[in-house]
């Protein structure tokens, strides 16, 4: 027995040292290089200020593809390679699944119900499996081919009206426009109307809300700083989310009083799916809320930047437009309207949007946050690091793209690299569990809106060129694309 209790005790004492000798082994790993942080500030100075993505690409030559940085008291880490981006998307994905919560996003609690901040877990995965089986199916992006019909067809009578009568148009605003009634159609089947007062203020308030979640917030990177708001970004957070809540509180409202008074005709949309008793989510009102905000406002900023950046190259590069335009008169012909079922038969368009996505990915920092202390490419990457990767300077990597600032849609022709989580080279919608809940209807939307555009219309553009992209949650156009529509017939 005492022999026994010896080795037992043996055992326990070399297995306490053989833990203790990995801890201070993890320990002794390097973090990721990195420029020196300043006392304080850490590294915040010296991120580029409007272009951030630039700056840190430019970085990266130095301190290489996973770098540290100290922004204020916030440790992060950025990632600015393919092969790195693979090792923690792929192979690390839950201990990277994480997401910073912005102060902003905290207005009206609404970090704790959508699914951007949602920590991964039950009410993440109800979120997620709703959007999955419900929102962006393909059956029923199948059954609502025809409100996407209507919409497009609406903006193509509005922009020959413009045609006709002279008028100049901000394509951003038309887009937007077009993506913001389809999603409200979608949801709960309302259209907004074009220019009316009613989409103007969903348009205001949308833009505002992502104007202060994607804009550099001293509270975000000095805790101690949030009590103050210096900025008074969640100030006017509190207001925005706000206005957001309370309009689709009363489209909510409305739908429950209808469905009283009109029983045997119930709409048959996502929010009277949800609101019927025998549904699988068990959603409360302020889940139902919280839910209608995020669709509302993630349905229509990434497509509506995507659409500028590619207009803009277009009129930038007329042999890229005449080629797009040829390809559609030969698979739709000159006067038939494009179907979804036509987009497969379009390969060089397509090729012209992946090109754009390379060029302009819609968020050029993905964002994660670490669960766990790992170990990525040799470094330690601690448990609660903040992680960005930066999609902008994978997409410029002359390593990866031959002549990677140049436009050239040819390079996607006849290769099977793709933009929906599995080419690491190619990330505009993120991979792995966080990647992008809405990527099915954007793969849908931005073809069409682009063909319908591109087929019905020539250009004359009307507005400056060269400044340059404005950093935030999107990456848009520093000044709104302005051209004239020049009927086509």
């Amino acid at each position: 027995m005492d022999h026994l209790m010896v080795s037992v005790l043996v055992v326990v004492f070399l297995f306490v040292l053989g833990w203790v000798y990995v801890l201070r082994s993890w320990k002794k790993k390097k973090l990721p290089p990195g420029p020196y942080p300043f006392p304080i500030v850490g590294n915040l100075l010296q991120m580029g200020g409007k272009h951030p993505h630039v700056t840190l690409a430019k970085f990266a030559k130095t301190y290489g593809p996973l770098m540290s940085f100290r922004l204020g008291s916030v440790y992060t880490v950025i990632v600015t390679n393919t092969a790195m981006t693979k090792e923690i998307m792929l192979k690390n994905d839950l201990a990277f699944s994480g997401r910073a919560n912005v102060t902003a996003a905290k207005a009206h609690d609404h970090h704790i119900n959508s699914v951007a901040f949602l920590p991964v877990g039950h009410q993440w995965n109800k979120v997620r499996r709703l959007c999955r089986e419900q929102i962006f199916s393909t059956r029923h992006l199948e059954a609502s081919q025809g409100l996407r019909q209507q919409k497009l067809k609406q903006m193509v009578d509005y922009v020959t009206e413009c045609s006709l009568t002279g008028r100049v148009v901000n394509i951003g605003k038309v887009v937007f426009t077009t993506t913001l009634n389809l999603t409200s159609v979608t949801l709960f089947s309302e259209d907004f109307g074009t220019y009316t007062e009613k989409s103007t203020e969903w348009e205001q308030v949308i833009r505002g809300a992502l104007d202060l979640v994607g804009a550099p917030n001293f509270a975000d990177f000095f805790p101690i700083l949030k009590l103050v708001d210096p900025q008074g970004i969640k100030r006017k957070a509190d207001k925005c989310f706000g206005r957001l809540l309370e309009m689709c509180e009363d489209i909510i409202n409305q739908r429950i009083e209808y469905s009283k008074n009109n029983n045997s005709t119930k709409k048959k949309d996502l929010l009277q799916l949800l609101l019927d008793d025998d549904n699988d989510y068990n959603l409360s009102l302020f889940d139902l809320k919280h839910l209608l905000l995020d669709l509302m406002v993630a349905g229509a900023d990434p497509t509506t930047s995507t659409l500028e950046w590619i207009m803009t190259e277009l009129l930038l590069n007329p042999d890229i437009m005449s080629k797009i335009r040829a390809e559609l008169k030969g698979v739709v012909g000159e006067n038939k309207q494009i179907k979804e079922s036509d987009i497969t038969r379009l390969p060089y368009m397509e090729a012209v949007i992946k090109e754009v996505y390379r060029l302009h990915p819609p968020n050029s920092l993905l964002n994660r946050t670490s669960y766990a202390d790992t170990e990525i490419g040799g470094y330690r990457v601690p448990k609660g690091t903040q992680v960005l990767f930066n999609a902008w300077a994978m997409g410029r990597d002359p390593n990866v793209w031959p002549d990677p600032d140049s436009i050239k849609p040819e390079r996607f022709l006849n290769t099977k690299i793709d933009f929906k989580g599995q080419n690491f080279e190619l990330l505009p919608f993120g991979s792995g569990r966080r990647i992008c809940p809405g990527l099915p209807l954007a793969d849908r939307m931005v073809p069409l809106l682009l063909a319908y555009l591109v087929h019905n219309f020539d250009w004359d553009i009307k507005s400056d060129t060269t400044k340059g992209d404005k950093f935030g949650l999107s990456v848009h156009r520093a000044a709104p694309l302005m051209g004239l529509p020049i009927k086509l017939t």
